[in-house]
């Protein structure tokens, strides 16, 4: 026989003028490998049908069930029970936009930083398709792909302490790994002037407090305090 687990989840439905902010309980008997995602699936089938949270790919690839595990951004589909106490608190990530208990929109967040940070090759080459594409060394392929790993969770942001003071204007670790990004890529033709006029303001690097919650909960580990630097 399993552990017990008891789970106080948030619960409010931010569109129901009736709906107020409130945690409620659930209780679980652990299972052997149990993950939170499977705990919060068990919970919506056997329990409560109308609990709210995103996921889609179970992998920690796509991003979507990050949330605050016991006040701790992290990916529901990766953390598994065992290595959390017999009770465990779920909440939504902060700075993001509310949509229903757990789930938040992310999606508008990363649109937006992504229009703020320009984020795309800027290049005045026409496109040739019948043209071989350009070579690059592997070396520096790797490097790329490296930053290219981000999933666009979350976490770092709601780890953030100027994100969560400024949620509307603070670009976060996640635009400054983008930024990063094509500053590498040989095809970007942007100057350094250029990048600097992008985040070289106090929303942007400036603005952060150097506190590192950004690299210290992300999930694909990537090397934030590198970027930042």
């Amino acid at each position: 026989m399993g552990r017990q687990l008891k789970f106080n989840i948030f619960r409010y439905n931010p569109v129901d003028p009736a709906s107020v902010p409130h945690m409620e309980t659930f209780r679980l008997e652990e299972t052997e490998a149990m993950t939170l995602f499977i705990a919060l699936n068990r919970i919506r089938e056997e329990q409560d049908p109308s609990l709210v949270f995103d996921f889609m790919c179970r992998a920690g690839i796509c991003g979507q069930c990050a949330m605050l595990i016991n006040g701790r951004p992290d990916l529901a589909c990766h953390t598994k029970t065992k290595k959390l106490p017999d009770e465990i608190t779920l909440l939504p990530m902060p700075v993001f936009k509310l949509i229903g208990d757990l789930s938040v929109d992310t999606g508008t967040w990363f649109r937006e930083m992504n229009t703020k940070v320009e984020s795309w090759i800027h290049s005045d080459k026409v496109l040739d398709p019948s043209v071989p594409e350009e070579r690059m060394d592997n070396a520096l392929a790797d490097e790329i792909y490296e930053l290219e790993r981000c999933i666009e969770c979350g976490c770092c942001v709601a780890a953030c302490g100027k994100a969560n003071m400024i949620p509307d204007k603070f670009m976060g670790a996640t635009a400054f790994n983008r930024i990063a990004r094509f500053m590498l890529d040989p095809r970007d033709q942007r100057t350094q002037d250029e990048y600097f006029e992008v985040v070289g303001t106090d929303d942007g690097i400036f603005g952060c407090l150097g506190l590192l919650g950004c690299e210290d909960v992300c999930p694909k580990k990537l090397p934030l305090q590198d970027q930042l630097g």
